[in-house]
């Protein structure tokens, strides 16, 4: 299985995907200022990933504190929070992930109380004894984040696999891989799983400008996967579909609202609207980590916009003009009306979107 990141000898280790599909290595992390950097340039990429790096992230964070009072404790670790927050503004993993290494440092404080007051005082509760506390904690939720990924994209699978059919097509846009993930994937999962029952699927893989993750990285997996796959170009899609050689679309999320309007690479709105022209079912596939409930239609969701040079160069060669102007936003918002299910590790989410998400529950949504 395609381990994207690993926690391994006090470092996190990443796959990096900038390398792909010319060269398969990998980037060791040692401080949370490397995952920082690793999440802003793309070495990590994909709402789920960038979720677990931060986690993992943040407890290397934790490693590197001197022992302390628990006050300045978790304000230096709310601290390195904040930082790695900063590092993509659209993923809601990222946020989610954060929240609960938040959480999981708040009950370490909280035990070590408990034995200051059974211990009266005694060298339980000392600073060295609360870093110690705190450091294996952060590890093991991190860690823990990591294989909940792993088992909630298997899930996802399994359901979504319901929606595809023996001898379907389906178009793919960007990466929502096992690359996107801690392994198996999410959109690229659900096609797994449909593979893994013995149904015969063929997958185009949408190259998707400007950084080409569809054509780097989706593209590799399936040629690991020995799925048989074709590479086009973005603006090829409607083509194709006004052929009739598209039977299903499926994309994975970035950030999904509370009516189901859904953030994602740029270029996936377009699709889900000509797959709207063509009566092709559009599916998102996506774990209940990825919804915010907070946010009540997509217009609130922020929408990352990324340096120019992704546009005018690729691979440091330049393609366009010099001093050109460039636009260039990460991610785009399909409004929930243009997708047909959301496939979750909960089960599929049918419209109206705002009724199914709320029907979850609030437990499935901590804040």
């Amino acid at each position: 299985m395609i381990k994207t990141v690993v926690w391994k000898n006090d470092a996190v280790v990443l796959i990096d995907q900038n390398a792909l599909p010319l060269a398969e290595v990998t980037v060791t992390c040692r401080s949370y200022q490397e995952v920082i950097a690793a999440i802003k340039d793309l070495t990590v990429r994909g709402a789920p990933a960038i979720g677990v790096a931060a986690a993992m992230g943040a407890a290397l964070g934790a490693l590197a504190l001197p022992p302390q009072p628990q006050e300045v404790l978790r304000e230096k670790f709310y601290k390195i929070c904040a930082e790695i927050a900063q590092a993509r503004p659209t993923a809601r993993n990222l946020f989610w992930a954060l929240e609960r290494m938040k959480k999981c440092l708040e009950d370490v404080i909280a035990s070590a109380d408990d034995e200051r007051s059974n211990l009266r005082g005694k060298i339980a509760a000392s600073p060295e004894r609360l870093l110690a506390m705190t450091k294996k904690a952060l590890i093991d939720e991190a860690k823990r984040i990591c294989a909940e990924d792993i088992a909630v994209n298997r899930q996802m699978g399994k359901n979504g696999s319901s929606l595809i059919a023996d001898g379907d097509n389906i178009l793919t846009h960007c990466n929502a891989g096992a690359l996107a993930t801690a392994g198996y994937g999410t959109a690229l999962g659900v096609l797994r799983a449909a593979r893994e029952q013995g149904k015969k699927i063929h997958v185009y893989v949408d190259e998707t400008r400007p950084v080409l993750q569809g054509a780097r990285l989706t593209a590799w997996e399936m040629k690991k996967e020995k799925i048989p796959a074709t590479l086009i170009t973005d603006n090829m899609a409607g083509f194709l579909m006004q052929q009739g050689r598209i039977d299903k679309i499926i994309v994975g999320a970035d950030r999904i609202a509370a009516n189901g309007d859904t953030a994602n690479k740029i270029g996936t709105y377009s699709l889900a609207v000509l797959a709207r022209a063509h009566s092709i079912p559009f599916y998102v596939a996506a774990p209940l980590s990825t919804i915010d409930v907070s946010l009540k239609t997509g217009s609130s969701i922020p929408i990352e916009e990324r340096s120019g040079a992704e546009v005018t160069h690729f691979r440091q060669e330049r393609t366009a003009p010099d001093g050109m102007k460039v636009y260039n936003p990460a991610f785009d918002v399909t409004p929930h009306r243009y997708i047909s299910a959301i496939i979750t590790e909960k089960g599929i989410l049918e419209k109206p979107y705002l009724r199914s998400i709320r029907s979850l529950g609030k437990e499935q949504f901590p804040r």
